[in-house]
């Protein structure tokens, strides 16, 4: 494969410090993309704008066949350091415009960036200062994760490039497995040759693989705490325009990645790290198998039953000690899944990563307390599904575990909701009448509630009705743009209880305009269900006047004071 020769070249010299034509360049960074026309231009931009400037910058098109071509020639006419590359088909992933770009690469260093993403400015710099540092196989970064539909940027998997350290191998941090990103890592050309590690094309989650060979067959390598690389992240993205790891409502998704971790083990069983083969299945358990456990109470009975044939058999093939690493909730989810029990595993699911109850436990002639409606039939299942330790009759009142389902939600006269609630209470921690509870939410700082009283229904399960009047939310004088989840709070000799409303499943939004007070516009409300782990009920305000558009962006400037005043205005206009 060669460039594309029918590409545009600028002409003009080089500037001090680049490598433009006849100068070898220090840095190779090759930017794949695939009909992504719109956002490639931030990505080449942001490799433009490095520090260091010694760079060649190959775009390497896999087939588009929107607009990219045009805008990858309109790219290379604005800097004689970017090289075109086009593959003739479509590969249908990232490795192959990955391998291809490796095979013209000039620089002894290379990097690789999405067109979906960025580089921080100091990346290269950062990266090219720990290889020449110290002979290393590569040297990887901080990756900065921004979800597109907040804006929210936090640092992915943190605890692991908290620091500047050199490393002999994986074998000094197996947790390192967790970070399996090739495009945090700056790569020496020489290491990949060596070992002839390229991307394994035709297989999605092809990083994985990629990583965790590089990562045993490295000798030396650096870890440096500055951000390297920019990760864009659009989670609840339309299955169609969702990256590939977001796409785990396809079956074909849950193949490809059983399929890689197959490959995975093979290649620690026949290259000498078999001891890492309990840090890679934790690492399956908790990260890989995780997404697909919060999805599992949105999936039907059908692509459940299918899942269910595809993980099973793989899971038991995973080391013990993997499992036994894992929270018990998460323990339960797997023991089901793999007992073939899809519809238990999808009620189980519900609420993962939040203290939440099961509907039922039992008891055994043990003594031990175990999940569901009766005693697991074998010895594993007795040991995955066993509550006893959680001590569900004997925690404090204010750490109580106790469900809350809403069983039915239908809008009332004007922007009222009627909410119906079970709570589910299988420690039996509360009294046996009728108990006080408050559903609270918190709009823009504000507080709206709505009292209920919940009574029993039989031992460990109590029902109630909730009237929650959503035009007497009291919004800042700005308005409120943003979601909020209500919970339920329970009182009880002066203790309260605090847990969060798992959502119907099978319910439409619920939209509407609501009126607020005086100077304040309408605000366009929708309540639905999450639509992800951990499923909760879901309010989510849309100012839908002018005033609003004006105040806000006001408000995120002022200082304390004078937010203050502002707060006083609300009140007197209330």
């Amino acid at each position: 494969m060669t460039p594309d020769a029918t590409a545009p070249r600028a002409t003009a010299p080089a500037a001090p410090g680049t490598a433009g034509p006849g100068t070898l360049p220090d840095v190779t960074v090759t930017v794949i993309v695939h009909n992504d026309a719109g956002r490639l231009p931030r990505a080449v931009e942001s490799v433009r704008r490095q520090t260091h400037a010694g760079l060649e910058i190959i775009i390497s098109d896999d087939h588009s066949t929107d607009a990219t071509p045009e805008v990858t020639r309109e790219l290379a006419a604005r800097d004689p350091r970017i090289v075109l590359l086009r593959l003739p088909e479509n590969s249908g992933g990232c490795s192959a415009p990955r391998n291809r770009a490796l095979e013209i690469a000039r620089a002894p260093y290379l990097m690789f960036l999405d067109s979906d993403d960025e580089l921080p400015e100091r990346a290269v710099e950062v990266l090219l200062a720990a290889h020449r540092a110290r002979d290393l196989d590569f040297a990887m970064g901080a990756v900065e994760r921004v979800r597109t539909d907040t804006g929210r940027r936090t640092t992915w998997m943190p605890h692991l490039v908290a620091e500047h350290r050199t490393l002999d191998g994986i074998g000094d941090d197996p947790r390192l497995l967790f970070e399996h990103l090739a495009t945090s890592k700056m790569y020496a050309r020489a290491f990949l040759d060596r070992h002839a590690l390229r991307f394994p094309e035709g297989i999605h989650y092809e990083d994985q693989l990629f990583s965790a060979r590089a990562y045993c067959l490295a000798k030396t390598f650096t870890i440096v705490p500055e951000p390297v690389y920019r990760w864009y992240v659009a989670p609840y993205a339309d299955s169609r325009a969702a990256s590939i790891s977001n796409q785990r409502d396809r079956l074909a998704n849950v193949r490809d990645r059983v399929r890689v971790q197959r490959l995975i083990d093979a290649f620690l069983a026949e290259n000498g790290h078999r001891a890492l083969r309990e840090d890679k299945d934790f690492k399956f358990l908790k990260h890989d198998f995780r997404m697909y456990a919060g999805d599992l109470p949105h999936r039907d009975d059908a692509w459940l039953a299918a899942f269910t044939d595809v993980m099973a058999p793989y899971l038991d093939t995973l080391s013990p000690g993997a499992f036994e690493r894992l929270p018990r909730a998460e323990r339960v989810v797997l023991r089901l899944v793999r007992d073939r029990r899809p519809s238990d595993a999808r009620t189980a699911a519900r609420g993962l990563g939040h203290p939440v109850a099961p509907r039922r436990v039992t008891a055994g002639p043990d003594g031990r307390v175990y999940w569901g409606d009766a005693v697991p039939a074998t010895e594993e299942a007795r040991r995955d599904l066993d509550l006893t330790d959680l001590d569900l009759s004997g925690r404090p009142f204010f750490d109580a575990l106790l469900r809350h389902e809403i069983t039915a939600l239908e809008p009332g006269p004007g922007a009222v909701l009627r909410l119906s609630v079970r709570t589910y209470d299988p420690g039996l921690r509360l009294p046996v009448g009728p108990c006080r509870a408050t559903l609270l939410v918190t709009p823009g700082g504000g507080r709206l509630t709505a009292v209920l009283r919940l009574g029993p229904v039989r031992p460990g399960v109590f029902e109630g009705t909730a009237l929650l009047d959503l035009a007497a939310a009291r919004l800042p004088l700005q308005g409120f743009a943003g979601e909020r989840h209500p919970v339920l709070r329970l009182h009880r000799r002066g203790r309260t209880h605090q847990g969060i409303l798992l959502a119907p499943l099978d319910f439409p939004a619920l939209t509407a305009v609501v009126p607020y007070r005086a100077g304040l516009a309408p605000h366009r409300v929708t309540v639905s269900p999450e639509g992800h782990n951990p499923d909760r009920l879901r309010i989510r305000w849309d100012p839908a006047g002018p005033v609003p558009a004006v105040l806000a962006p006001l408000a995120r400037r002022v200082d304390p004071r004078l937010k203050r005043a502002v707060r006083l205005a609300a009140r007197a206009l209330r």
